[in-house]
């Protein structure tokens, strides 16, 4: 485990005009981006990274905090379904440190449709995620916060992550196999002819490039004059101080606003929202929004009723195309158009397994005849600093954590 921030230090390019050359960039420094760039780095490619901001800016560090099992998605995505369950048990094996092998449970309550239940449980079946159900007069002494209106819970292997304890060891590792990152350094522009990356402060020339932007891909797509078919939508989430629940609860209906609960450290969080927006950097969150997050979350928690969140933030998902924010897969796809590969869809949880695709879809084109390590290779998780207050993102990196450190000195 590491404990000295000095060790994680991430070499930044800080000079006014930078003039690099590697065998793939990769833009986007979140989960995909930085998983990607570990990948091609451990199969012996030059590899820098580029974010315009920091590491975990965008999506990845501002999420619930769910290492998902896949029960989320066994009734109406079966492919994420099983995505999901294979990879969370990937992510605990190799960074242990960072996830917290809490449990989860989906509960029904007066009024929930029983035919959604009897899918739900078929769907885990199909997609072989382990689920029991929980005695009630069991649950009701195990999470006493429960609504006593709770009629049918089963428990499924939900976990939860923090990802600057994961991500803080990944980038250690792909910069310790050679990667460079170029942190604060806004993409401007793409010359595919001379396929160079253009920056605010410079330029990098490569021989692929890897668009791993998350919600914000299409405007890199839209620099060389292609267009992707995404969704960008908006998840808002509440963070309160304390444990209401020791477990992840999950409402068990059909995907809805305020319908999971997860403990994350010394607090526990609320979510989520799905609203479809035109520009992820154009966000207004609205008092009905909160509002509603809160009545409906309260139905399952009702002491969330009363209780004040300490804190609201929101991400984009970067989603597939589809009639409507719920109904769009959480599978991703990795789009090939020449020298350049975009991955759009996808979570947190399955960003291995995305980085695994993208890079072995590189290497090919590349004709590098590498396999990926990235399944068995232990990752070195950061140790968080005593202040962190255990909330997500903290608007952004406030918690004092050591992930913080490191990226302000590697940033200053």
């Amino acid at each position: 485990m590491i404990t000295d921030a000095g060790a994680l230090l991430i070499t930044v390019v800080r000079l006014q005009n930078i003039d690099m050359d590697a065998d793939i960039v990769i833009i986007g420094a979140g989960a995909t981006g930085l998983f990607t760039a570990l990948d091609l780095s451990l199969r012996g490619l030059s590899v820098v990274l580029i974010d315009r901001q920091g590491m975990l800016r965008g999506t990845s560090g501002r999420f619930h905090g769910l290492l998902h099992s896949g029960a989320r998605y066994a009734t109406t995505d079966k492919a994420a379904a099983v995505e999901c369950r294979q990879e969370s048990s990937t992510i605990r094996r190799i960074a242990g440190g960072a996830v917290f092998d809490v449990g989860g449970l989906f509960v029904s309550l007066e009024g929930d449709d029983d035919a959604f239940a009897d899918r739900f449980l078929k769907g885990m079946d199909d997609s072989e995620i382990e689920c029991k159900a929980v005695d009630l007069a069991e649950l009701k002494r195990a999470e006493p916060a429960l609504s006593p209106k709770v009629r049918f819970a089963a428990s499924v292997p939900d976990m939860v992550v923090d990802p600057f304890r994961l991500f803080g060891g990944v980038a250690v590792l792909a910069k310790a196999k050679g990667a460079r990152f170029l942190l604060n350094h806004n993409v401007t522009g793409i010359d595919r002819r001379k396929m160079t990356v253009k920056t605010d402060r410079g330029e990098v020339s490569a021989r692929l490039l890897v668009n791993a932007a998350g919600p914000w891909a299409d405007k890199i797509c839209a620099m060389y004059g292609n267009m992707v078919d995404m969704m960008p939508a908006i998840g808002l989430m509440l963070a309160y101080d304390g444990r209401l629940v020791d477990r992840v609860i999950n409402r068990l209906r059909p995907p809805s606003d305020g319908d999971i609960l997860l403990p994350f450290y010394g607090s526990c969080i609320l979510g989520t929202t799905a609203q479809v927006v035109e520009d992820v950097d154009d966000v207004h969150i609205e008092d009905d929004d909160v509002r509603y997050l809160v009545e409906e979350g309260s139905v399952m928690v009702p002491a969330l009723r009363d209780r004040k969140y300490s804190r609201l933030y929101w991400s984009a998902r970067p989603l597939l195309k589809a009639d409507d924010a719920r109904s769009a897969s959480r599978d991703f796809q990795v789009l090939d158009d020449e020298d350049i590969l975009t991955v759009i869809g996808g979570k947190l949880t399955t960003s291995r397994l995305m980085a695994e695709k993208v890079s072995d879809s590189a290497c090919q084109k590349l004709g590098i005849k590498a396999e990926c390590t990235t399944k068995e290779t232990k990752i070195p998780v950061l140790e968080p600093a005593a202040s962190m207050r255990g909330t997500i993102g903290e608007e952004v990196y406030g918690f004092g954590a050591s992930f913080t450190e490191v990226e302000r000195e590697a940033s200053s």
